[in-house]
């Protein structure tokens, strides 16, 4: 079965705030809930790559923003209830770094080699910090660093090469205490910026620099090493080295993943309609998870 498109009435039913372009924008959905339609733009994959993302997040077990497929004016994107309680906030990574590191560049997105993963762990191991609100967590994840391996796993498995420090954050509730808030925005992620084109050359290559397996490697994450490093680290890269923080988490992770087939997977992705996702993308973005898994799993 395909996945549903949801159509944002043309005049959304409260609209309460702009976001830096008309490209996003939060209204009352049917059932009142403040919802985020999010515009993919044309020819990005961005709206797909989204989707595809929160349903691997799903099978995973992963906390994770809903996403579905959306249209509004004949424009595609995709529409996000709030995840955030009535009077609480959300606290992004870079305000929470900022308060922490001194002379924090809190407004740079790119580049920003102050954002390592030591300091988000550091960050995120505050004993207060609980994990995401409704998710029931298991006897091997038992803090908020241990959610955000999974996180990073997810990161590797699809290619997400945009958990900067906007990207990740903290809730804090409206009696005052803090949790995890669910991984969000993965749209830059499953090669979908590329062409088909590109895709069909990198799926039939016989040129082991040009094949998927090579292009997967290229994957960065939004997380350095140190602040020292001139590029991040690999999205691979960056879930090891979190692992070895924790590493009862990072197993637990890696067997959930285990038992995500290839199979479904492949289902999670073709249930894109193709007039959303062509063919060429689909056989791609499934290709990268194929590679990715066996990277994370080793020789499995």
């Amino acid at each position: 079965m395909q996945y549903k498109i949801v159509e944002v009435p043309p005049e959304p039913l409260s609209q309460l705030e702009q976001l830096g372009s008309k490209a996003k924008f939060w209204f009352r959905a049917a059932d009142g809930a403040l919802t985020l339609f999010k515009e993919g733009y044309p020819g990005s994959g961005e709206h797909w790559a989204e989707k595809v993302a929160c349903e691997v997040a799903r099978g995973l077990g992963l906390p994770h923003a809903e996403y579905e497929l959306a249209m509004f004016n004949g424009r595609v994107g995709v529409v996000s209830p709030m995840f955030v309680p009535d009077d609480g906030r959300l606290i992004h990574g870079n305000e929470l770094l900022a308060k922490v590191v001194p002379e924090y560049e809190e407004r740079k997105r790119f580049r920003a080699s102050q954002h390592t993963l030591t300091r988000v762990v550091a960050v995120l191991r505050t004993p207060r910090i609980g994990t995401p609100l409704g998710w029931v967590r298991p006897p091997e994840v038992t803090n908020a660093v241990g959610v955000f391996l999974g996180y990073l796993l997810l990161d590797a498995l699809i290619g997400n090469q945009d958990r900067h420090h906007e990207n990740w954050g903290l809730i804090k509730l409206p009696e005052g205490g803090l949790t995890l808030a669910p991984t969000f925005d993965h749209a830059s992620s499953l090669g979908r910026n590329e062409t088909d084109a590109l895709r069909i050359e990198r799926l039939t290559t016989k040129d082991a620099g040009r094949n998927v397996t090579s292009y997967v490697c290229r994957a960065k994450s939004g997380l350095y090493k140190s602040q020292t490093s001139n590029v991040p680290m690999t999205t691979l890269d960056a879930f090891a080295e979190g692992a070895s923080l924790s590493a009862a988490a990072a197993n637990y992770w890696l067997d959930r993943l285990r038992q995500l087939s290839l199979v479904t997977l492949e289902e999670i992705v073709r249930r894109v309609p193709l007039d959303v996702m062509s063919k060429p993308a689909g056989d791609f973005a499934i290709a990268i998870m194929q590679a990715n898994r066996k990277r994370l799993l080793g020789s499995e």
